[in-house]
Parts: structure tokens; sequence; C-alpha cells
């Protein structure tokens, strides 16, 4: 006989809360931030620049006392102003960025972290057969952390050579240096250009450097900053976008700023993360309704959009190491059938459910209310 505290642990998506897709226009939610937290200001923006290169500046020269042995001046002076190239050159991925952030959450449409359906993952329709997901989907916790760790180091360049954990559906070589990738706008065509001649400039740079101070000087100095950056950019990203809790949609149900409420905004590293990475991931989800807007004046337009837009903001204060390892190991797969998705773990099961009308594609379904960016 089943005792009361273990039939409190069955699972039944009954039990679950519910969830309905936010009912507001784009123009609607707009209104609701002031005006002029939209201003965007130069003097501002350049004393931030400053700060930054200041702070650069004053690593490098720590850098320098790192090893006792090295003292090159001369190196200080050659890879400093080129070292900064990379972002500066680098348009294929704004390029993009502008597609992930329009299309976010969107199966058809998003660019990055789409999640892999059931069927994807050969899993049968629940009900069909005996399933046991954990046997399936289970793996030790020692391999777990080195595919974490490799989707750390390599998940950014993979992206950009082989559109990984983009949309299945496009050419087999889509990448990020192709200007005739499906992945740009016509527009976008000439920066996808300027950004190649920039990477091939920079692997100019890095290999005369090699040569002339060794590839270990360069690895110290280039190299393992490039991996760091790598680090944080892809943990940004994809705890931005993978969580149990966070919604992706099909169809009629998707629109800009459905998909712009699907993530989280995160106390990510405290302070330091504040400082040091501007705000990027505590006040993401204003950045996601309104990319122009600038980084300074998040904070506060965030409290009034949370006002607005009630229960559809989503905030988490949980250890980002914490939560990188959780939505790693529980954001399995999605469902082959439905417009409004959540993440199910290694069970199989979910966190959240859609209310009822937005469980399964229905002639009566209810259509998300569009609005255009």
């Amino acid at each position: 006989m089943t005792s009361p505290t273990e039939a409190k642990q069955v699972y039944s998506e009954d039990h679950l809360p519910e969830f309905t897709p936010m009912p507001w226009t784009l123009s609607e939610i707009r209104a609701a931030i002031p005006a002029h937290f939209h201003v965007r200001k130069t003097w501002k923006g350049l004393l931030y620049l400053a700060r930054d290169l200041a702070m650069a500046a004053v690593v490098w020269r720590v850098a320098l006392h790192i090893d006792p042995t090295f003292r090159s001046e001369a190196m200080l002076q050659y890879l400093t102003p080129h070292a900064a190239e990379t972002a500066r050159w680098d348009s294929s991925s704004l390029a993009s960025g502008s597609l992930v952030m329009n299309n976010h959450a969107s199966m058809e449409r998003d660019e990055v972290y789409v999640p892999k359906t059931r069927s994807d993952l050969g899993i049968p329709k629940e009900g069909d057969v005996a399933f046991d997901y954990e046997d399936y989907l289970g793996d030790t916790p020692i391999y777990t952390l080195f595919m974490l760790v490799r989707q750390q180091v390599l998940a950014f360049p993979a992206y950009l050579l082989f559109n990984v954990s983009g949309q299945k559906g496009y050419p087999k070589w889509t990448n990020h240096f192709d200007p005739k990738s499906v992945l740009f706008t016509q527009r976008q065509r000439d920066a996808v250009i300027l950004s190649n001649i920039g990477i091939a400039f920079m692997v100019w740079v890095v290999t005369e450097a090699s040569r002339r101070w060794g590839a270990s000087e360069v690895v110290k100095f280039y190299g393992i900053p490039w991996l760091l950056v790598t680090h944080w950019f892809i943990m940004i990203t994809y705890l931005h976008h993978t969580d149990m809790e966070l919604p992706h949609y099909r169809n009629s149900q998707w629109n800009f700023q459905r998909g712009a409420a699907a993530t989280v905004d995160r106390n990510f590293l405290g302070w330091q993360g504040r400082f040091f990475l501007h705000d990027v991931a505590h006040f993401h989800v204003i950045h996601h309704f309104f990319p122009m807007l600038p980084f300074y004046n998040g904070a506060e337009a965030t409290g009034y959009l949370k006002t607005f837009i009630g229960d559809h903001y989503r905030y988490s204060d949980k250890p980002v190491f914490q939560a990188l390892w959780e939505s790693y190991n529980d954001c399995q797969f999605v469902e082959d059938e439905g417009d409004v998705l959540f993440y199910r773990d290694r069970k199989g099961q979910a966190r959240v459910r859609p209310a009822t009308p937005f469980r399964a594609q229905t002639s009566d379904s209810p259509l998300a209310q569009q609005d255009t960016f």
C-alpha cells in the first residue's frame, strides 16, 4: 500500500503551476516605460568605455608580473592595439544577434539554444510504450561534468562554425562566416565580409606574435583571456535561454513580446557581475524587450517593466554555477506537439504546464496578439 508521503510524491501534471502567455502588445509595454530611459547619452557611454580600457590596461600591467622572467614591453605595445580588433570587427555575431533577439523562444525562428524535441531524442510518445526516462537520458556525474565543460569551452566557436544549437532545418553547412548564409539578411552581408576581414587580420596578428615571442606567451596573454571570455559569454547566454520555467512557443502563439519575456534576470556574480559585465545578466529581460535601451538605465527601467508584466517577469538569485549545473542536467527536451512548451527533465517531467487552452494545437486555440518590432 502506498503511504501518504509516497502519494504526495507521485508526479501529476494536473498539480503543476499553470502558465498563460502574456496578452499585451509591445506598444502597451513600451508605454509603461518612461521615455527618458531610452535616451542614450554619448558622454556617459564614453566614460564607461574609458573605465573599461583603463581596467584592461591595469590588468595587462599586472599580468606582466605573473611570470618574473617575462618583461616584454615590445609585446605590450604590439598586441594591445590589435587585441581590440576582435570585438571591433566581429560584426557577424552582432548581425546574427539581432535575429536571436527578434525571434527569441520561437521554435521555428530562434537562432540559438533551440530545444531538442521528444522525437529528436528518439523518445516514444507518452503512453505508447513503457519507457524508462532515467535509464535512457541518465549519465554519470563525471560524464555530465565533462560534457558541460566541453560546452563552456567549445560551444561558441562551434556555433559560429557549424550553427550548433541553432535551427535544424537550415542547410547542412550553415555558418556565421558565409555572407550569403540564411542567417543574414541582404543588408547584413557587408558587415559579415568586414567581420571576416577582421578575423583574418587577428589570425595573422596571433600567428606573428607567436613567431616573435613564442606560443606560450600568446596563450598566456591572449589565449587564456579568450577562453575565459568565451566561458562567461556561453554561461550567460545559456542561462538566459535555458530554464525549466521558461516557455517556448510554436506557430501563432509566438510574438516578439512573448519571446522577450521568456528569459530570466539573474544575480550573476553579485556586484562583480554588475560592475564588470555592465548588468548584462542582472537586467537582461528589459534588454530583450528594448535592445537599444542603454544598459545604465536597465535597473530603473526594469522596475517599471516588472510592475507592468507582473508574474511574466522572472528573476533568480540562485548561485549561477548551481543554476548552470541544474539547467544542464534538467532541461532535456520539449514535446513534439503543442504551441506553448516547457522543458522536461531526465524523468520526462515538467515543472510548469501551459493553461488548458494552450496545451495542444487546436483550431480554436486563442491566437497570439501580433505586434511588430
